[in-house]
C-alpha cells in the first residue's frame, strides 16, 4: 500500500533560511497554494498560474517549509488539504487579496487615478463645512478620494505630525507646535438647540440663569466644553443629562424633550428643533485650519488649503444651517469669492 505523503520533503536547506533562522513567505507561493486549494489538481493549478507543474510544486513545498507543516495531502490521484492547510487557507486568501489591493492602489496612484485627501475634524466641527469645498475640488482633481476622521484637537495635531491625516479643522486648540501652520477661517457663536415644546423655546434669547436651571445634553470630547463651563458655570457644575459622541443622537434626544444642546451656530440641525441665541453671545470660538509646514502638498491638499483659506466662511457658516436665509447679495458675494479661490487653485 502506498503511504500518503505531502508535496515534498519537509527538510529545509540551510541556504533557504535567513541568518535569523526565519524564511520569507513570498506571494507567488501563496498564489500557488490557493490555486491548488481551489482546484485540488496540480496540473490545473499550474495552468491557472501560468507556470510549470514542477515550479508550482516547488513553490508550495517552500511555503510548507516556511509554515512548518504539511498543507496538501496527496495519495495516488487524491489531492486534499490537511488540517493545517484548511486552517491557514482563509488567512492566506486575505493576505493575497490585501496584497493585490495594495498593488492596484499603488498603480492607480502612480497613474494619478486616485488622489487621497485625509481631513481631520474636531468633535465640534461639522462635516457640512467641508462638503462644498470637496465638491468643487473634485472638479479640478481627478480621482479625489476623501477620508474624514474625527478626533480631539490635540489628537489631530499628533495625526498631522505622524502623516496620518493631511489637514485638520479644529476649534480651540492649545499650544500648537511650531511645525504646524495655523490659519483662522472664521469666528462663530454658540447657540441653544432645543425642542419647540421646551419651556425656553419661545424666548428671544436664553440667559445664563435659564441655562443653570436647564438640563444640558453633553457632547462627548467637545473641545469647546471647557470654555462653555467656565463662561456659564464657573463655580457650580451644570445639570448634565444624557451624553453622546454623535451630534445626531443628541439632536434626537433634544427633539424628544430630554434637554438642551449648546452647539456651534453652523451645526446642521433636525427640522424639528429650534435654535435660540444666548444672551450676549458669551461663547465665541474660532474655526481654524491646520497643516504641517514644509511638507510637499499633493494637488488635492493644495487645492483644499487654498479654497479653505480664500472662502468667505462668514456667509457659508450662516447658510449651512438654513440655505437661502441669507440675502441674495451675500450669496452672490460668497459665490464671487469662491470662484476667485477656484481660479487661483487652477492657476
Amino acid at each position: 500500500m502506498t503511504a500518503a505523503t505531502g508535496v515534498g520533503s519537509s527538510s529545509t536547506s540551510p541556504n533557504s533560511r535567513h541568518l535569523d533562522g526565519e524564511q520569507s513567505m513570498e506571494l507567488h507561493q501563496v498564489r500557488y497554494f490557493l490555486a491548488v486549494a481551489s482546484t485540488l489538481n496540480f496540473t490545473r493549478a499550474a495552468e491557472q498560474c501560468n507556470v510549470t507543474q514542477p515550479a508550482l510544486t516547488k513553490g508550495v513545498q517552500k511555503l510548507e517549509q516556511e509554515l512548518g507543516g504539511q498543507l496538501i495531502y496527496r495519495e495516488r490521484q487524491l489531492t486534499q488539504l490537511t488540517d493545517l492547510g484548511k486552517e491557514v487557507l482563509p488567512m492566506l486568501e486575505r493576505t493575497l487579496a490585501s496584497a493585490e489591493t495594495v498593488r492596484r492602489r499603488a498603480q492607480e496612484f502612480q497613474r494619478k487615478e486616485v488622489a487621497p485627501l485625509k481631513i481631520g475634524l474636531a468633535p465640534s466641527i461639522s462635516a457640512s463645512l467641508v462638503l462644498d469645498p470637496i465638491a468643487e475640488i473634485a472638479k479640478l482633481v481627478p480621482g479625489l478620494h476623501v477620508e474624514l476622521r474625527e478626533g480631539a484637537a490635540e489628537k489631530l495635531v499628533d495625526l498631522l505630525l505622524e502623516g496620518e491625516i493631511n489637514v485638520a479643522m479644529v476649534g480651540d486648540v492649545q499650544d500648537v507646535p511650531a511645525r504646524i501652520d495655523d490659519w483662522s477661517l472664521f469666528e462663530e457663536r454658540y447657540v441653544a438647540v432645543l425642542a419647540p415644546t421646551h419651556r425656553l423655546a419661545n424666548r428671544p434669547s436664553i440667559g445664563i440663569d435659564d441655562l443653570r436651571e436647564t438640563v444640558l445634553l453633553e457632547r462627548a470630547d467637545c473641545d469647546v466644553a471647557p470654555k462653555i463651563w467656565q463662561s456659564y458655570f464657573p463655580g457650580n457644575p451644570p445639570q448634565l443629562g444624557h451624553c453622546s459622541g454623535h451630534d445626531l443622537h443628541l439632536q434626537h434626544m433634544a427633539a424628544a424633550g430630554f434637554g438642551v444642546i449648546l452647539a456651534p451656530e453652523h451645526m446642521p440641525r433636525l427640522p424639528t428643533l429650534k435654535t435660540i441665541p444666548l444672551e450676549g453671545d458669551p461663547v465665541l470660538r474660532e474655526v481654524r485650519l491646520l497643516a504641517v509646514q514644509g511638507r510637499r502638498y499633493s494637488p488635492a491638499l493644495d487645492a483644499f488649503v487654498k479654497v479653505a483659506r480664500l472662502r468667505d466662511w462668514s456667509v457659508v457658516a450662516r447658510t449651512v444651517v438654513n440655505r437661502g436665509a441669507c440675502p441674495a447679495s451675500e450669496e452672490m458675494h460668497a459665490a464671487h469669492e469662491f470662484t476667485a479661490a477656484i481660479s487661483k487653485v487652477s492657476a
